[in-house]
């Protein structure tokens, strides 16, 4: 199946990929899962390309003060010290200037399969405006006219990269809107044959909401990029208000699809008049499988890394092994937790775990909002947590979630251990998804498009605790794989009603289901844990994920 493709490339552009933890290239569940799909695409020798930006200066670094403030720094990094120069430069036109564009080489190897290069493109090239100097150092900076430049070289100089070094590329895949100027320039080498264009771009949409895609006012966009493209084109195709990235790309490409079921029927109700394919994400089997379970699962089902399928088979490993094995792994986030915090958490307690980017909408601190009801559980099952996350620098929404984690931390200091662990990143959260018992998971629907921690989890028998949001509707068995939280999405509710259907179902089943089913019956929690195994991992891969695109899309 893959080797119809080897004459020609996939390219995969992404604003962020996340390869490895000392390249700071990435700010949370977007970079990692671009991460995942190279990692999965070199297993399976799928003859693929990417690009995406060197972010010298990363994201954000973390710091957190005694009262939960979140203080931030450049997560710089040196790419010189891990990767190549590329042998070729390329040139666009950003505000009335030429930018020079270079780009650092890193070959992903599979251990297994084929590999994938990728490169990131960087604008501190000597001869270059100061300011041009400094487009392609900050991930996701708050400033529109900065943002519009940075997504004009991913996808105008990264593709103009990819002619420049001799590549055959039969698909251009962009992931979310962010990439989506590589259509337009595409559009002007075919003379604006959209139909051509259509045939060569394949478009993944991970933004379940309107207000979040990204839209520029033509203000800034007719003086950056007028030099580039003809702002009338840009305005039929992208809108006449405002550049609409996510507008742009559906017009654009053959084939669109979500990340979900869930996702997939709300975009087709924002973007009606479009064939959305669902393709729900998955995560790399063999990086965020822990060590413990490495060893059990290669013992009783080998091959199981290249093929997570196999996974379906946990029924053959004792319920012993699976055991201690994550009893290891919690040793092993109760040490690296007292390193960081000073905190010492007690490996025997029943410990959920919430991590990821903090925003609003996630709200993480839902399971601390009514510290009576937890403490009526806690004085009959012990309860620790521990969270993590990152703010946006401009997101106030999720910096007060962070302060009102610290805040409950306070209060509950004398009762039971809550930490939170600053600037997290992939290595904490391997570390985090393999060594807590439950997953937490409060979204407010349908604001989750898909989430992968909780994949992750499963894959170290982790079981899941969240809301019926994202890919968890697909993965939700009651009891089997873990538990929902609140109505289903299909369910006519008002959001009050929600709301207090979803605080009742979380301290409900905490209290009657999760903790006495921990503490009294280890057999049936194990069992549980082979579900999210056997039931989860096997499936939600992005060896299954890359599967479904080179067959639907890619070879199209």
């Amino acid at each position: 199946m893959v080797g119809s493709l080897t004459s020609n490339k996939i390219a995969y552009f992404s604003m962020e990929i996340g390869i490895r933890n000392d390249m700071h290239t990435y700010s949370g569940g977007l970079g990692v899962l671009a991460g995942d799909t190279i990692r999965s695409s070199a297993d399976l020798s799928v003859p693929m390309v990417a690009v995406t930006l060197v972010s010298r200066k990363g994201y954000l670094r973390q710091k957190l003060t005694a009262s939960g403030e979140q203080q931030e720094f450049p997560d710089e990094w040196d790419p010189s010290k891990l990767l190549d120069l590329a042998p070729k430069t390329v040139e666009v036109n950003l505000d009335k200037r030429v930018v020079k564009v270079q780009a650092w080489i890193y070959e992903h190897k599979s251990t297994i399969g084929g590999t994938v290069p990728i490169y990131f493109l960087d604008t501190d090239v000597a001869g270059n405006d100061p300011a041009d100097r400094a487009i392609t150092n900050t991930l996701y900076a708050s400033d529109d006219a900065y943002r519009i430049k940075q997504e004009a070289v991913l996808g105008v100089a990264g593709t103009r990269l990819l002619d420049a070094l001799g590549y055959k590329i039969s698909k251009y895949h962009m992931n979310e809107g962010h990439a989506a100027l590589l259509a337009l320039e595409l559009l002007q080498r075919y003379e604006y044959d959209v139909d051509k264009v259509r045939r060569r771009c394949v478009f993944t949409t991970h933004t379940p909401i309107e207000a979040a895609f990204d839209k520029w006012p033509y203000t800034l966009i007719e003086p950056i990029l007028g030099r580039e493209f003809p702002v009338q084109i840009i305005k039929e195709l992208g809108g006449e208000d405002k550049l609409n990235m996510t507008q742009l790309a559906f017009n654009l490409s053959g084939f669109q699809n979500g990340v979900t079921k869930a996702h997939t029927k709300y975009s087709m109700k924002l973007f009606p008049h479009y064939s959305i394919r669902a393709i729900t994400n998955g995560v790399h089997s063999n990086t965020w499988t822990s060590q413990s379970f490495h060893k059990i699962f290669d013992e009783y089902i080998p091959g199981w890394a290249s093929e997570p399928e196999l996974l379906v088979r946990i029924d053959k490993v004792p319920y012993c092994d699976i055991w201690n094995a994550h009893n290891v792994n919690k040793e092993n986030l109760a040490g690296f937790v007292k390193e960081k915090t000073g905190v010492e958490m007690d490996p025997e307690c029943l410990t959920f775990g919430f991590a990821r980017r903090a925003t609003g909408y996630k709200r993480a601190a839902l399971v601390l909002s009514d510290i009576n009801r937890l403490r009526e559980v806690n004085k009959k099952y012990p309860l620790q947590f521990v969270f993590a996350g990152k703010a946006h620098t401009k997101d106030t929404s999720g910096k007060d979630a962070i302060k009102e984690i610290f805040w409950r931390k306070e209060e509950l200091k004398d009762e039971m251990k809550i930490v939170y662990l600053e600037n997290y990143d992939m290595d904490i959260a391997s570390k985090l998804v393999s060594g807590v018992d439950v997953w937490l998971n409060t979204p407010f629907p349908p604001m989750e498009a898909s989430g992968t921690s909780g994949m992750k989890a499963a894959h170290n028998g982790v079981v899941n605790f969240s809301v019926l949001d994202g890919w968890w509707i697909e993965g939700c068995i009651e009891g089997v794989t873990g538990w929902g939280i609140g109505p289903s999405p299909e369910e006519e509710v008002e959001e009050a009603e929600r709301r207090k259907r979803e605080l009742d179902d979380l301290y409900n089943k905490l209290k009657y289901i999760i903790a006495p089913k921990f503490y009294e019956d280890k057999d049936s929690w194990i069992r549980l844990m082979k579900g999210s195994i056997g039931k989860v991992a096997y499936y939600f891969n992005t060896h299954r994920m890359m599967r479904r695109y080179i067959t639907d899309a890619y070879l199209g």
